[in-house]
């Protein structure tokens, strides 16, 4: 049966740098906390080059991104549904109760549709 991806976080993954650290084997950590050696070996490999802290500002920078995309999509169904109530309102003929009443349309016509003289 496959594994789930699961993630863990930069405290979590520290702890088990530290506890490698301080004299476990990978075999009995991988045990213990359900992982994969390799994946211990690559948290190490990241503590050592100081990438784990880096992973932190990546994740806080697309949370961040995140966040404004949801904005932005927020914004852009508002601006949907405008959109489509102001095409609905002009093809009624009515206009929005904040909109004025009275607007310049162009050459005055007969209602009646026949000729004027």
């Amino acid at each position: 049966m496959p594994r789930r991806h699961r993630s863990h976080s930069t405290e979590f993954k520290r702890q088990v740098v530290a506890e490698f650290q301080g004299g476990e084997t990978l075999h009995a950590l991988g045990r213990r906390h359900d992982l994969s050696r390799n994946l211990i070996r690559v948290w190490i490999e990241k503590a050592e080059a100081g990438a784990l802290d880096e992973d932190v500002a990546a994740a806080e920078l697309m949370a961040e991104y995140e966040a404004r995309i949801v904005a932005l999509e927020r914004l852009a169904g508002r601006q949907a549904l405008e959109i489509e109530f102001l095409k609905g309102a002009q093809r009624s003929g009515r206009l929005p109760r904040n909109e004025p009443t009275s607007r310049t349309v162009g050459p005055g016509g007969s209602r009646s549709g026949g000729d004027a003289s």
